[in-house]
């Protein structure tokens, strides 16, 4: 039992901050003997022809907004080609895009899901590489300027935009998401300088047009399938952090779980399409990148953290005379101690923001398995309802 007991602490460990304290030293000593990378310059006159596409439903509140920002990105003139699909919005988003002569607007009544639009939207695309955002993110001005030069290198079949979640002051729980995607981002930044980038955030994802791989219409998170066979094909999938998309925080912590729910399932899916990468013969550092950072998140960690807890207290019970596990199993019960407060908390909107960490963090891990439920049972839809976000 006690061997058990820390293994799966470790594991969970590993997982969060293990994995991240390793590649910090693996990327010091890769430095040392290789240099730090060089940002390629930007030479406007070889960039690659582009086009921006951007699936929105439902968003007439503000896809003006969105709209200006798009047309306030920096790109060589004759080069970038804007696309905005609307299929299946039932308000006046279709309309209001319509307006500008700027942008190429598809639309179809029917309501297939991003996945489905975006595949329509690709028979039209001639450019040659992609990029993908939301319509409920703004993008930095020089944003694809910043993902496009890294193409000049013929390795790179990808580029991975950051994600940041603006927060203020008066944000409760969902602070956690924005201290969460601070750390992927850094995590992302040493996976693209180990080798590759284990997925990227739909937010802001591109790729060469000519790799783009046919991925089934029931993919629930494609734009980490998108990535993930990208890179098994052998090319880089590059983290720029200076092209990054912003979006407000989750309206709640229950909109961020039904987000985290989804992602969990897909994640589950993803692992049983993509099962050849759990072979590390072909590709060792890919598939050692994959599963510390992905894979035992979205497997055994949540049920270890479970095991660890009653493994713990069997062993106190039983007698056992160590001060070592005494200590242990005090510090889980205040952790797990702090979450549930968080959560009692949260629902009487009171911010006490030291409690809303190991909330957030517990939260992720309940998300997990209500994923895989949802995955077994062939619950969860592909079609994406949209989390409601905060007010900017």
């Amino acid at each position: 039992m006690k061997i058990a007991l820390w293994l799966s602490l470790f594991i969970v460990f590993y997982a969060f901050f293990g994995y991240g304290i390793l590649l910090y030293f693996i990327i010091k000593i890769k430095r040392i003997v290789k240099g730090k990378p060089v940002i390629p310059p930007v030479d406007e006159g070889l960039l690659p022809s582009c086009s921006l596409i951007i699936a929105a439903y439902n968003e007439e509140d503000f896809i003006d907004e969105k709209i200006a920002n798009t047309l306030s990105l920096r790109y060589p003139a004759g080069k970038l080609q804007l696309i905005f699909v609307t299929d299946g919005s039932t308000d006046r988003t279709p309309e209001l895009v319509a307006a500008y002569p700027q942008i190429k607007h598809m639309h179809s009544e029917a309501r297939k899901g991003k996945l489905a639009a975006v595949h329509r939207v690709l028979k039209e695309v001639t450019t040659d590489v992609i990029v993908f955002t939301d319509a409920n993110t703004f993008l930095n001005a020089d944003a694809l300027i910043n993902i496009c030069r890294h193409y000049a290198d013929p390795v790179v079949g990808a580029v991975a935009g950051e994600k940041r979640v603006a927060t203020s002051a008066a944000d409760d729980a969902t602070a956690g998401e924005g201290f969460y995607w601070k750390y992927e981002s850094k995590l992302k930044t040493w996976d693209s300088e180990l080798l590759t980038v284990v997925g990227a955030a739909g937010e802001l994802f591109s790729i060469r047009t000519n790799l783009y791989p046919e991925i089934p219409a029931n993919s629930i998170i494609e734009d980490f399938m998108t990535s993930l066979l990208v890179a098994a094909k052998g090319y880089r999938v590059i983290y720029e952090p200076e092209a990054y998309a912003m979006e407000n925080s989750s309206d709640s912590v229950k909109e961020e779980l039904k987000r985290k729910i989804r992602i969990a399932a897909g994640g589950i899916q993803s692992i049983v399409w993509l099962k050849k990468l759990l072979n590390p013969f072909p590709k060792p550092i890919l598939t050692f990148q994959y599963v510390s950072h992905r894979v035992l998140r979205w497997t055994v960690v949540p049920f270890l953290m479970i095991a660890a807890l009653i493994l713990n207290i069997v062993i106190v019970r039983s007698g056992y005379d160590s001060l070592v596990y005494d200590l242990l199993l005090a510090g889980q019960i205040i952790f797990y101690s702090m979450a549930l407060l968080g959560w009692l908390l949260e629902t009487r909107q009171i911010k006490v923001k030291i409690l809303f960490i190991p909330y957030y963090f517990c939260m992720m891990n309940y998300a997990v398995v209500r994923g895989i439920m949802r995955y077994i049972s062939g619950t969860q839809s592909a079609i994406w309802e949209k989390a409601k976000r905060k007010e900017a």
